[in-house]
Order: structure tokens, then C-alpha cells, then sequence
């Protein structure tokens, strides 16, 4: 056994000596990860945690979480066991022994193999759909199972539940076929809910193989992860496979559908969106969405949960012009099936793109997908702020009125092109905060006193918009340069900066044997406004909010397991310009002119109806019931199709001069008319129009 951490490692937080090979007793993998894990989370962390029976209560939680996170496998008595070891893990973690994860790893194995007995004698008959029972969808709000027999008729329901689901898609999907063509034979519902069965039996085999291929390395993984987590949610434990599918997520992101995806407690989730790529195009996939299923064109869904991250990517890549179907599940809990037909990556589309939107005055739009700079020399040398300034200049010789930097969906990216491009709008002076542990805040500013545009300006944030985002939006909010207008009651909140350590560079030659150790994501930054406030947590609260239907649930980073707080440091020396308008009244005028809007009223309904659904999660068993029940939902989906419409009286969308291209390259002009298209659908991108036609004359820039 390696001896305690305490003498082994001294590890300072950058530069990492090489061990001594005397301290080391006995080379065990598994000891060697767990101390050096510890070692760098402490040693480089900006939150460095006691390992106490305080820390080890919330690994138990968090673990326990991961471990059986639908309560599927585990009984009451399995929690009472486990339970024992409540406050005894940080003993664990000290003495790089493994009692809690042995005793966790040998419970959860026996589960399974039960359970894969449940699944195939309860599939073997048929369901009776008429009796008056539900089911609890959401896991957190039911208890552990009282014992087996109640765990078995919880599968009983699950499996109901997911036959009766896959019958009405199938009758549904009939139906469309019946209208296409007259010589299609209905199934009765009798022959649907067998064929129905066996496809769910399809399903649960295959996601127990999957399973059955979960060995000893993948279960530690989630134990280790659940001691990084506590951190907080963005520092990870990555083992060397792990690591791989995690630079498959990073780097292949432009092939197939283009959308970051990543592996979170079982299930594959959306990360962020490539701009410019098939899903950015079709606009229904978001960041956040859980992806359940994957079909190829018309062929049946793949269920991907519990599947590795890998091989999700595998199915859904692609090639160019063929579709993939993916089931989702959306942040308030409901179900969606988007269909993405495979694209390459318009390059163009990632860059910073204007136009001018023309309604009582001339508006420069700028819409920015992320904060890109040329990092590895591939694009040409291009960066945002650059490139923004180059659209200023464009802009400003088009006499624009006013101009809207939309951030929306924008992720984030380079720290020094956000400090570059707040410098066109405000001049010399201070832009963000950055702060390491135990080490005074370093002040990032724009040394460059000249101003490239000082006009009134918006910029559009909303839920997604994150880190490099956040900073630019809250230095504009600070300065009171312009206002901000959001689609959420706040930004994404994530004002933290990672970095990677690989395990394997703190191990001394003689046990280079062990090797692979892994990775580990360490947060060792945070952000802050020039204010002193952090944009960690409470992100950028907009001047104006604009209802969406996603506004009334929560999200971002609060979210999270354990997210790291927010605080307040020193406020930088700035000093705020001032506006010639009425905040104020600008923002009164927004609120009637929704309040009054048929659009907005619809958005309104469709948030108050998904908060609604996110919170009654009890769903009927009873055939006629859940049919009726997803009729409801179709039809208050469908209202929504009118706001799929170009808006009356709303902005007409013109190229700017500079920008022109002969009328003969039709592959540039069906790409600026399905632009156009989607501006003019834009609800809150005409409202905003609408607040800056309210903002005359700009800023005062006299301090």
C-alpha cells in the first residue's frame, strides 16, 4: 500500500516534483490515482477541500447519486448498508483504501444480474393497459425500493411505461403512413403492443450487455468522479479512455451533426452547439438537451443511455445529406424526436456576420457564435475581436443608428479578444477580473484609449451564454455603455477557467509500470466584473428580460452538483459613462409592448405550460389516458408553429454594401436568404429593434 499522502507528495501548484520511490510500499494503481488525485485537487484547486466526515457526506450523496441514479437497481436495505460508511469515506480516501467502494461495487453487480431477470419475465406476457395505475418519471422524487418485490413492480411499470410510449409512436406512425398511401394495413392494437414489447426487449437487452461490460475501471471512474465533483461540477476525474472520448467530443464536433456532446451520469448530453453545423441550422438541439435514442433515417432508435460516449458519436456521425433521428429529452422533461440531416461546417457561418435590420431606424445587427482566435494557425490568423471591428467600421459606414451585438448561444472562448473587443466600445480601462487561489486578483484592461464605435448599443445574452460572454456582457453593464437584453432571467453562470493534469507526469519512474493513470479537469481560476462581483453562479442579470419558454425553469450553472459560490473582491477603478436615455422607461415600454404581443403571450403560456409538465412528472398507465394526455401536449406545441412565421410589421433585413457578391453565386445567396428568414422570425430580435429605436443619441462619454 502507498503510505499517506501527507509524506509522500509535495506538489506545488504548478511545477510538480518527482517522487521518491522510498515512500512507496506497494505499486496498486488504484492507491497511486487516489493519492494523487487528492494531492493536485488540493494542491491547485481554487477551493481546496478538507477531506473530513463533512467531505465524505457529500461524496456518499453524490456517489449513491451516480451509482443507481434511476433507482432501478438498488433496495431500501442496499442504502442502509452503504449508509454505514456515511462519514467513514474520508478515512477512505486518506489511507488510499477502498472498504465503501469495494462494498458498492459488489452490491450494484448482484442488482443488475437481478434485474436482468425482472426485464425478461415481465416482457414475456402481454400488458393490460386499462387499469387505473401511473408512474413517477422523475427519480428524484421517488424513494429507494422497500425491498425486491417492490423493486420488480417498479420495473413492471417502467416497463409498461416504455411499451405503451413505443405503441403510440408506432400508431401514430402508422397513421402517417396510412395517409400517404391506401394500401397500408392498420395494426390492431393487440398485434401493436406485442411488436411494441419485443422491441423493448430489444432495447433492454442491449442496454444490459452494456452494462455487463461496465468492469471494476469504470466504476471507480464514477467513485473518483464523485470525490472531484464535490470541487465543483467542471472539475472531473477522466481515466485514459475516458480522456479519449472526451477529445472525441472536443475535436470531432464538426463531422456529422455538429454538436458537442458529452458523458454525464449515464446519459449523453448536448454541451454546446457548433455554429455554422447541421444542428445549428436546424435550431431544435440545445445545449443542456439529453440525448435518450439514435435512429438512422426511418430505421428503428438505437437507446444510448448508459452507452459509451464513443460509440454514440459512431451512430451519430454520418454522411453528408442523411438523416439521423434523435429522441431527446428537454430541460423541462419533455420528449422531442429531431430529425438533423448530416452536414459539413460552413466556416463562414462560425465568424462574426452583420446586416442591417431597417424598421424606424437602421439597426447593425452582429450576430458572434463564439469568441474564436487562431490558437493552432487554422483559420488564417482571424480572431472575434478583429473581425467585430472590422464589422464596426462596415456598419459605421452605413450610418447605422444603433447596433445589436447578439450573443445568444454563445459558449465562450478566448479571454484576451473579449478584453480587445470591450476595448472598441469603451475605450482604455479595466474589463475583467482574473483570479488564482490565494493570489491578488490581476486586472485585465484595454491599454488602447480610441473607441471604434460609440453609438447606442444592446447586447442579446440568454441561458446559454457563458464565460467569454458573460465577461463582455458585464463589462458593457458596468460601464453603462449599453443595455443589455436577455431571453432569461440570467446568463449560464459559469465563471471558472479549467485546466488538465495528466496524472501520469506526478508518477516516479520506477512505477511506470502503473501506467495509464488518467486525467484530471482542475478549476483554478474564477472571473469577476470589474464591479468586484464574480460571474460565477448569478451570471449577467439582463436590463431587460424577454419571456422564452424555457425562462420560468431553471437552469445553468445553479444546476449543478455543488457549484462553487459566488463572492465579491475588490472592484477595479473605473469610471461608468452616461447614458442620454431612460433606462427606466425603455425598459416600461419593452414590458407593455410584450405584454400586448400575441407572440409573447404564446411564449408566456408555453413557459407557464413547461414549468407545469417539469413539475408534475406522474404520468398514467392507462391507455386512453396517455393518449389523451399527448394530445394535449401536441396540440399546445402546435400553437407555437405561428411564431415560425416572419413577423408582421417586423424588420426588413438588408446586406451591407461591403459585403456585396455577384448574383450569380447562388450558393451564397440561398445562404443569406435562409438567414434573412430566420431574422425576420426572430421575436426578440424585432423587440430589441424596437428598444433600440428608444435609444437616440447613444452615450454621453464624458466620465
Amino acid at each position: 500500500m502507498l503510505k499517506s499522502k501527507k509524506t509522500l507528495f509535495l506538489l506545488p501548484a504548478i511545477a510538480i516534483a518527482l517522487i521518491s520511490a522510498t515512500y512507496i510500499v506497494k505499486s496498486e494503481k488504484e492507491e497511486a490515482i487516489d493519492q494523487m488525485l487528492i494531492q493536485n485537487l488540493n494542491s491547485v484547486h481554487y477551493s481546496p477541500q478538507a477531506i473530513n466526515d463533512s467531505f465524505s457526506e457529500k461524496v456518499f450523496k453524490l456517489y449513491l447519486q451516480r451509482l443507481d441514479y434511476n433507482k432501478k437497481f438498488l433496495v431500501q436495505s442496499d442504502v442502509e448498508e452503504l449508509k454505514k460508511f456515511n462519514k467513514l469515506i474520508d478515512d477512505d480516501i486518506n489511507k488510499a483504501t477502498f472498504t465503501f467502494f469495494n462494498k458498492s461495487f459488489e452490491l450494484i453487480n448482484s442488482r443488475v444480474s437481478e434485474a436482468k431477470g425482472y426485464y425478461t419475465e415481465i416482457l414475456s406476457k402481454p400488458f393490460e393497459f386499462t387499469t387505473e395505475e401511473s408512474i413517477q418519471l422523475d427519480a428524484e422524487k421517488i424513494d429507494y425500493a422497500k425491498d425486491k418485490k417492490a423493486l420488480k413492480e417498479e420495473w413492471r411499470k417502467s416497463l409498461k411505461y416504455q411499451t405503451l410510449s413505443r405503441m403510440v409512436e408506432m400508431m401514430d406512425n402508422q397513421e402517417k403512413a396510412k395517409e400517404k398511401s391506401d394500401t397500408v394495413t392498420l395494426k390492431s392494437r393487440e398485434e401493436l403492443e406485442v411488436d411494441a414489447r419485443k422491441k423493448i426487449l430489444k432495447s433492454n437487452d442491449d442496454y444490459f450487455k452494456r452494462l455487463n461490460d461496465f468492469d471494476r475501471n469504470d466504476r471507480i471512474a464514477i467513485y473518483f468522479n464523485s470525490i472531484a465533483g464535490i470541487y465543483d461540477p467542471h472539475t472531473e476525474f477522466f481515466a485514459p479512455k475516458d480522456k479519449a472520448n472526451f477529445d472525441i467530443g472536443m475535436t470531432g464536433q464538426l463531422e456529422g451533426i455538429g454538436a458537442q456532446l458529452q458523458e454525464k451520469d449515464g446519459y449523453i448530453k448536448v454541451s454546446s452547439i457548433v455554429p455554422g453545423s447541421a444542428s445549428y441550422k436546424q435550431a431544435q438541439l440545445k445545449a443542456g438537451d439529453l440525448i435518450l435514442k439514435v435512429a438512422q433515417g426511418v430505421e428503428e432508435p438505437v437507446d444510448v443511455v448508459d452507452m459509451r460516449l464513443d460509440d454514440v458519436v459512431l451512430l451519430v456521425r454520418g454522411k453528408k445529406g442523411t438523416v439521423v433521428r434523435l429522441t431527446v429529452k428537454k430541460p423541462d422533461g419533455g420528449l422531442v424526436i429531431i430529425p438533423i440531416i448530416r452536414d459539413i461546417v460552413v466556416i463562414e457561418d462560425t465568424y462574426a456576420q452583420s446586416v442591417i435590420l431597417k424598421g424606424k431606424k437602421n439597426i447593425g445587427y452582429i450576430k458572434l457564435p463564439s469568441f474564436y482566435a487562431d490558437f493552432n494557425g487554422t483559420n488564417g490568423g482571424r480572431s472575434c475581436s478583429k473581425d467585430i471591428k472590422k464589422e464596426l467600421i462596415k456598419l459605421k459606414q452605413e450610418n447605422v443608428d444603433g447596433i445589436i451585438l447578439d450573443l445568444r448561444y454563445n459558449g465562450g472562448g478566448s479571454l484576451p479578444d473579449v478584453v480587445d473587443m470591450a476595448g472598441l466600445f469603451i475605450g482604455k480601462g479595466p474589463v475583467c477580473q482574473v483570479k488564482q487561489k490565494s493570489a491578488p486578483a490581476q486586472i485585465l484592461e484595454d491599454r488602447d484609449p480610441g473607441i471604434v464605435y460609440d453609438g447606442p448599443l444592446t447586447v442579446m445574452i440568454n441561458a446559454n451564454s457563458a464565460s467569454a460572454s458573460e465577461i463582455l456582457a458585464a463589462a458593457i453593464q458596468d460601464y453603462n455603455r449599453g443595455l443589455i437584453v436577455g431571453t432569461s432571467p440570467s446568463s449560464f453562470g459559469k465563471g471558472t477557467v479549467q485546466r488538465f493534469y495528466d496524472l501520469d507526469d506526478y508518477l516516479p519512474p520506477a512505477y511506470s509500470n502503473l501506467k495509464p493513470l488518467g486525467s484530471v479537469k482542475i478549476t483554478t481560476q474564477k472571473f469577476y466584473r470589474i464591479n468586484g462581483g464574480a460571474t460565477q453562479l448569478k451570471g449577467v442579470i439582463p436590463d431587460i428580460v424577454l419571456p422564452d419558454p424555457y425562462y420560468l425553469l431553471d437552469q445553468g450553472e445553479k444546476e449543478q452538483d455543488y457549484p462553487m459560490a459566488w463572492d465579491e473582491i475588490t472592484p477595479a477603478k473605473y469610471e461608468t459613462l452616461k447614458p442620454t436615455y431612460s433606462v427606466n422607461q425603455i425598459k416600461a415600454n419593452s414590458a407593455e409592448r410584450v405584454k400586448n404581443s400575441s407572440g409573447f403571450t404564446l411564449l408566456n403560456e408555453a413557459a407557464k405550460r413547461l414549468k407545469k409538465q417539469k413539475e408534475d412528472t406522474m404520468v398514467s398507465l392507462n391507455f386512453d389516458k396517455y393518449v389523451a394526455e399527448q394530445k394535449t401536449f401536441k396540440e399546445e406545441a402546435k400553437k407555437m408553429e405561428s411564431l415560425d412565421k416572419e413577423i408582421e410589421g417586423g424588420v426588413e433585413v438588408f446586406a451591407l454594401k461591403a459585403d456585396a457578391f455577384p448574383e450569380s453565386d447562388t450558393v451564397k445567396l440561398n445562404k443569406h436568404k435562409d438567414w434573412f428568414k430566420t431574422i425576420k422570425k426572430d421575436i426578440y430580435l424585432n423587440e430589441t429593434v424596437l428598444i433600440m429605436n428608444e435609444m437616440n443619441n447613444g452615450v454621453s462619454m464624458k466620465k
